[in-house]
């Protein structure tokens, strides 16, 4: 779907019925979204939106929260997406 080389003898991938990304940090202050919100929401308009035949890619996710809370975010989120949705999934 993106036609980019793959340095390999052979390579095959089913067709996608959705791409979601969300990477990288912004806010919306005029909004008075903070970015931990932007993100957030971000985030659950993909698991909303996500099927067993999507892919989704996040980085990041939890960024900008204690250690803690970053990580049980980033969990629960990357659980969901492999024990519920079952979708196709980048993360880091």
């Amino acid at each position: 779907q993106i036609g980019a080389d793959v340095p390999a003898a052979e390579f095959s991938l089913s067709p996608v019925d959705a791409i979601f990304v969300r990477m990288g940090a912004k806010d919306n202050i005029l909004a008075n979204q903070s970015t931990f919100l932007v993100e957030l929401a971000e985030t659950a308009s993909v698991l909303h939106a996500a099927t067993k035949h999507s892919l989704v890619a996040l980085d990041e996710l939890g960024r900008g929260t204690a250690t803690g809370d970053g990580a049980a975010i980033a969990f629960a989120v990357l659980r969901h997406l492999a024990h519920t949705v079952h979708c196709r999934t980048l993360f880091s």
